[in-house]
């Protein structure tokens, strides 16, 4: 429906194609009137008003929501002119790109969904099963609601083959790079692709086997997405952390560091918990078993220096399948119990999306 849609009342013919270019990229429709006089039956209803710097010059009525789009800096007399007339805010392109794009989203996706979280995984060493549980989290995650699953471990192999998803059709980074700012979820996850599992669909972004994994803008870009839209967002973490694992890790409600219970894995997962001890207020311990010399989870804990979250009992015939390209978890298995412990709690402490 037209009073749905953004109002655009402007005359410039390149200004409205470049309004039209910004809107088309978070899939935001428009209403356009060329002049004040056809924009005035959908004036008082629009959830938002973009006007040139020709339609201040007549007398605009008076609402809120009005922003005075412009080529280049503004002049003082525009300035005058716009304060004038009620405006709420002045962009002027290109530089404000990313403003203009923000309010054409929020009207787009409209209000923030609830129940976004955020939750990175990483293993506490090599082969401690950190992408098989963001995996797990994201396929829980699909069959209760939202989800995203997001590979930021470049040299990991790719998280569409633990899903048993890569030939699946779809962008993987660096073919999803959108350089920061502001984007719609539906609309990428639309040229992502999916894996189903219980009756849920898991949109992923994958690293692939050749060319870059994603940048920290993209990381950002990406999971502001999801939280806005009430996604619960699962990203796969390296141990080494780079400028995209630690976009993810400023942003998460929640880290869980995966261990194997064994004595050298202990060692090597403190040293992983002493690189980001700044959030370790949001940080949570995943003990797997088995235990070869029978260490406890708690004891693990303490050696680690992270609370204990849950402990996960070696799920049988799991890796067999991963080897055959299959990743079918058992529902009530250890893994999708953990997975599931581990969503409740990010949850339990999320971000309001802004």
């Amino acid at each position: 429906m037209s009073h749905d849609r953004p109002l655009v009342v402007v005359t410039d013919e390149t200004l409205f194609d470049e309004i039209l270019r910004l809107a088309a990229a978070v899939g935001c429709q428009i209403q356009h009137a060329p002049d004040l006089v056809a924009a005035r039956p959908h004036w008082p209803r629009a959830p938002l008003v973009l006007v040139d710097e020709q339609a201040i010059r007549g007398e605009l009525p008076r609402r809120t929501g009005i922003l005075l789009v412009t080529k280049g800096p503004p002049a003082a007399e525009t300035w005058r002119r716009a304060f004038e007339a009620g405006v709420e805010r002045v962009i002027a392109l290109p530089d404000g790109e990313a403003i203009l794009i923000g309010a054409l989203a929020d009207v787009a996706e409209g209000p923030a969904a609830p129940g976004g979280c955020v939750v990175g995984v990483i293993g506490g060493r090599g082969g401690a099963g950190a992408s098989v549980l963001a995996a797990a989290i994201g396929l829980v995650a699909a069959e209760e609601g939202e989800a995203l699953l997001m590979d930021c471990d470049p040299l990991g192999g790719g998280v569409d083959m633990v899903l048993g998803a890569e030939s699946s059709d779809g962008l993987r980074w660096p073919g999803v790079l959108v350089g920061g700012g502001r984007i719609s979820l539906p609309t990428l996850t639309k040229a992502l692709p999916a894996r189903r599992y219980r009756g849920g669909r898991l949109p992923f972004v994958s690293c692939d086997r050749k060319g870059h994994g994603p940048n920290a803008e993209s990381v950002t870009s990406v999971i502001e997405a999801g939280r806005r839209a009430g996604s619960a967002v699962a990203c796969d973490l390296p141990r080494h952390l780079g400028p995209q694992a630690e976009a993810v890790v400023r942003q998460a409600d929640l880290v869980v560091l995966v261990v194997p219970a064994e004595v050298r894995a202990c060692a090597a997962a403190n040293r992983v918990a002493e690189k980001i001890a700044e959030i370790r207020d949001r940080m949570r311990l995943i003990v797997r078993g088995p235990a070869p010399s029978g260490l406890h989870p708690d004891h693990v804990a303490t050696a680690v220096g992270v609370p204990l979250l849950a402990a996960m009992a070696a799920e049988s015939r799991l890796e067999k399948s991963l080897e055959s390209g299959r990743f079918e978890p058992a529902p009530r298995g250890p893994l999708v119990t953990a997975a599931r412990i581990v969503l409740s709690e990010a949850r339990a402490g999320a971000k309001v999306a802004v």
